[in-house]
């Protein structure tokens, strides 16, 4: 009988891009690579990465540090909206003006986002068939990154909204068998220098 065993899901937001979103920027190209150093001792096994250039320029760049790690595209690894609220279900104050703000996004991305994050959750969360523990790393978009920390949370769907991460910064979630899902690192940044922190992140939030 096949048994289950731990998921360590290691989660990174893209470095830093350009303005038109086309390559990254220099500094961002560092924060990969430094990003890389960090999980150069780690047991990483495999890469993911969303379709989108910025997404995987990081990636190569991370796997470059690596040795014997496989890099895999993944549509579920991409930039959309996962889950679109209902009017009403936020109750907070800027519930309306969230709702306008995501209305504005692309249809393709608020109408194929949802499909698109169950396919995530199935895919890279939840603990590992076999007698071995895997640690698996997801390049990917911040959307993304707070959908599944929410899940891993069992906060209400639309909760993703507001958990912000900065490029190149860590999350680390484990999916042990019969425990709920730990949350052990978010949004580190401890392996960039600060000139290269809170990137991607609004200066609000920046503490």
């Amino acid at each position: 009988m096949t048994g289950t065993a731990d998921r360590y899901l290691y989660l990174a937001r893209h470095a830093e891009a350009s303005s038109d979103e086309s390559a990254l920027t220099e500094s961002g190209r560092r924060q990969a690579v430094l990003l890389g150093e960090r999980l150069r001792d780690s047991p990483v096994s495999v890469i993911h990465h969303g379709p989108l250039r910025r997404a995987e320029e990081t990636a190569e760049l991370v796997h470059g540090r690596l040795d014997g790690v496989d890099l895999r595209m993944s549509k579920a690894a991409g930039d959309y909206i996962p889950y679109l609220p209902e009017p009403g279900e936020i109750t907070a104050e800027s519930g309306d003006a969230t709702l306008a703000r995501l209305a504005q996004f692309p249809a393709e991305e608020r109408e194929l986002g949802p499909a698109l994050a169950q396919e995530a959750l199935r895919r890279f969360t939840g603990p590992v068939e076999g007698s071995e523990s895997r640690h698996e790393l997801v390049v990917t978009h911040n959307f993304l990154i707070g959908w599944i920390v929410r899940a891993a949370l069992d906060a209400p769907k639309w909760r993703w909204i507001a958990l912000n991460h900065a490029n190149a910064a860590l999350t680390v979630i484990r999916y042990a068998p019969g425990r709920p899902a730990s949350v052990l690192l978010y949004n580190d940044t401890g392996h960039l220098p600060a000139p290269l922190r809170w990137t991607g992140f609004p200066p609000e939030l920046q503490v």
